[in-house]
């Protein structure tokens, strides 16, 4: 594996005639926030699948912390954690019971067992909330007590699966507070899927997937950079009318945006001043920015990113993982 702690190889997998994952490669290092971001239906889903041993792949081969997805799924498993979209807490039980549970599956030896929950629970500061019941958390709370479960068992590779959907901006912004930290604290490598773009931003690299296939692969700043152009966005009396003026005067595709129009641009501090002067449809607003990864997405998918399935990944893991256990 070198220096790698995921690696995927020619990877595929189809359903009859759908090719879900066509022949990906990709690498990541240990320690690495790696971005993985597309559309719904890319494959992203099934990608994640296969690195957690829900699904065999149809060709090619994932590594996991030195261990084969498919010959060695015991040791993966053992290896990752996961917080997926799905809530999987059993809200009738108190916090401290869902982790003694979550540690008996997973094996966490007895004799540290409540040292290491009692230790995850002040980490996510929920050491004062671990007899109450879950179903009278916060929905910030919940989110950091599966943190809490997915980091129980010491993984090297951690899954988040839109991991702050649904809650308010304080609380993302607290919890990505608290993933940042368990990244440098204890080196955890973090694998993330997310439709906030300000998220993705915070990846050391991102993989955009569309289509089965990888079809672009750096780090968030140099996929900004080639996208190139500035980004215009212009709200009229008359889009319409404005939109055919714009590709008609200075050959760009516009696109619509509720009640704005977008288009790029180069050296958009010099096109903006002439725009305004010349421009024949009445302005009522207009803003230049930078390119964000918002951009990138749409030149490279064609489409915006749309929140994707609520996945059963954590709740299929966990049955696997007991029936493997009453074997």
């Amino acid at each position: 594996m070198g220096d790698y702690i995921i690696e995927v190889n020619n990877l595929a997998k189809k359903f009859d005639d759908l090719v879900a994952v066509d022949h990906i490669n990709l690498q990541v290092a240990p320690g690495e926030l790696f971005g993985f971001l597309g559309p719904n239906g890319a494959g992203k889903t099934t990608t994640i699948n296969i690195l957690c041993t829900l699904s065999k792949p149809t060709s090619g081969q994932a590594i996991v912390n030195g261990f084969d997805v498919v010959r060695q799924q015991s040791q993966v498993r053992q290896s990752i954690g996961l917080v997926f979209q799905d809530p999987s807490l059993d809200e009738r039980l108190s916090g401290l019971q869902n982790l003694r549970f979550h540690a008996m599956v997973y094996n966490v030896p007895a004799s540290i067992r409540e040292k290491r929950i009692e230790e995850v629970l002040k980490i996510m500061e929920l050491w004062d909330k671990r007899h109450h019941d879950v179903r009278t958390y916060s929905g910030g709370m919940k989110r950091r007590l599966e943190l809490a479960r997915g980091l129980l068992h010491y993984p090297k590779v951690l899954f988040l699966d839109e991991p702050t959907i649904g809650l308010d901006p304080q609380t993302r912004n607290r919890l990505w507070e608290y993933i940042l930290e368990l990244k440098q604290r204890e080196g955890t490598t973090i694998f993330l899927t997310t439709h906030y773009m300000d998220e993705a931003d915070k990846a050391d690299r991102i993989a955009v997937m569309d289509y089965g296939k990888i079809v672009a692969m750096d780090t968030p700043e140099r996929l900004k950079r080639k996208v190139g152009m500035d980004v215009i966005t212009v709200k009229t009396d008359d889009n319409t009318k404005a939109a055919a003026e714009i590709e008609t005067s200075y050959q760009t595709e516009v696109r619509r945006d509720n009640d704005e129009l977008v288009f790029a641009v180069e050296h958009g501090e010099k096109f903006l001043p002439k725009f305004i002067k010349e421009f024949g449809t009445k302005i009522l607003s207009v803003s230049l920015r930078r390119p964000s990864l918002d951009d990138v997405f749409l030149k490279l998918t064609g489409r915006e990113i749309r929140e994707e399935e609520v996945s059963d990944t954590f709740k299929a893991m966990v049955r696997q993982r007991g029936r493997h256990m009453r074997r």
